[in-house]
């Protein structure tokens, strides 16, 4: 293929069953955008509402190699529409990357468009500043830093520990930059809390509530760091589960509460059900079992990848099969250097991983592996995964979905092409439109 463009297309035609839009989304995904000047941020002053970084980086550059877009951010969070391709509505969350050959630019109208190999192939929409960003909590933090929004307004994304007890080559996470972002952030001087206040997390949601009048806000998610030890003079359970608790005390019902946090035991999991919590996302992260133990070291140690899966099949009996989403990371299956060598394979191992969990009633999901370049597998292994891959895992994951009668998982929003605003990974934009919804 002699460019970006003709690798796509390729890909539209070999699996026309795959929204074109979802195509596109997972390139933009696992390799990055660049922006022009014109298409940044005024950072919490301007009318576009700037990227968070919410727990992760997500860029293809730390702060310093990202030029002006690490002064002037980039939207959290670009629309896909119209074009060449007719683009269905697409929510796509933003991963910078300043060599990517997609950009985002004004044209001479002023309008923002996508550009792929210098040709204009879609309209870009920006999420608008919401009024409650404009709001200052009473200690002069913002809701930004606080209680950040993503997936276009959908979920109030709450990392009450920015950290992770994972620490270090023996244990973190071989993908993960979430120390690594914690320290950029700080290094920067920019406003990065550790651990969230419970009472700044109720006050910046109380902004929220009162300024969000069309209600667009639906779900929060708790989450941060893995604890090993304790948080505060807490457990895992207790920590995290202490916000889902003042949350729910003080607007009973007002959101879908979900929390991230590893496989626990039951009772523990029954802890996070007591306090409120609704949703449940033990990760499991990959599939094969030599990977999990080559990129997951912490977890293997701590838990083991047995107890793991043993863990989040118990935690059924505590919130429901349909209630367990566990996580995974989609492409670190082709990660150098212990990962497989061929698409085939990896789509093999993964499809067996969802037919394990789905099997037993739990709708996994997945989160496009970007391959940040402070962590092991993203310096090993800076152009991700093959775009083939994520393609061919978006129609086997429609098709172990079908095969064992599951239906999109609660707590994302509507699903399929030009409805979905889950926006790291394609597999809402993957299902059908016309099946029931449980928001």
């Amino acid at each position: 293929m002699g460019s970006r463009t003709a690798l796509v297309e390729d890909l539209m035609e070999r699996f026309p069953h795959v929204p074109r839009e979802a195509v596109f989304k997972e390139d933009l995904l696992r390799g990055g955008v660049a922006f022009d000047p014109s298409a940044l941020s005024d950072n919490e002053d301007g009318e576009v509402k700037p990227k968070s970084y919410f727990i992760f980086s997500f860029d293809h550059g730390t702060l310093p190699e990202l030029g002006e877009a690490a002064l002037r951010r980039p939207p959290e969070e670009i629309i896909l529409t119209g074009g060449p391709y007719d683009l269905r509505r697409t929510v796509v969350s933003v991963r910078v990357n300043p060599a990517s050959p997609y950009r985002v630019a004004a044209d001479e109208h002023g309008q923002l468009g996508l550009y792929l190999d210098g040709k204009r192939i879609s309209d870009v929409g920006v999420p608008p500043m919401p009024e409650y960003y404009r709001h200052k909590l009473a200690n002069g933090k913002s809701v930004m830093e606080v209680a950040p929004t993503i997936q276009w307004g959908y979920l109030i994304y709450l990392t009450a520990f920015r950290v992770c007890q994972y620490f270090g080559a023996k244990e973190e996470c071989q993908y993960c930059d979430i120390n690594h972002n914690w320290r950029q952030h700080k290094a920067a001087g920019r406003p990065y809390t550790g651990v969230k206040d419970v009472d700044e997390v109720l006050e910046a949601l109380d902004i929220i509530n009162t300024y969000d009048t069309a209600r667009t806000s639906t779900a929060y998610t708790l989450t941060g760091g893995a604890i090993t030890s304790k948080v505060q003079g807490l457990d895992e359970a207790d920590f995290y589960g202490r916000y889902a608790k003042a949350i729910e005390e003080h607007f009973p019902g007002r959101w879908i509460g979900k929390v991230v946090a590893q496989a626990l035991p039951k009772d523990d999991v029954q802890r996070f059900k007591d306090y409120g919590v609704q949703i449940y996302h033990p990760n499991y992260e990959v599939w094969d079992e030599y990977l999990f133990k080559m990129y997951c070291p912490g977890k293997e140690r701590y838990v083991g990848r047995d107890e793991w899966h043993k863990r989040i099949l118990d935690s059924t009996d505590v919130f429901g099969a349909r209630n367990v989403i566990p996580n995974f990371v989609a492409g670190v299956e082709m990660a150098e250097p212990f990962g497989f060598k061929t698409v085939d394979e990896a789509i093999a191992s993964t499809t067996e991983g969802l037919r394990f969990f789905m099997s037993h009633g739990i709708t996994p999901r997945f989160t496009t592996w970007c391959p940040e370049p402070t962590t092991p597998l993203g310096k090993a292994n800076p152009q991700g995964a093959p775009l083939e891959y994520h393609i061919r895992l978006l129609e086997a994951y429609r098709a172990t979905m079908d095969e064992f009668g599951l239906s999109s998982p609660p707590g994302y929003g509507l699903p399929g092409a030009g409805r979905a605003v889950f926006s790291v990974s394609s597999f809402m934009d993957s299902l059908p439109e016309d099946e029931p919804v449980e928001v």
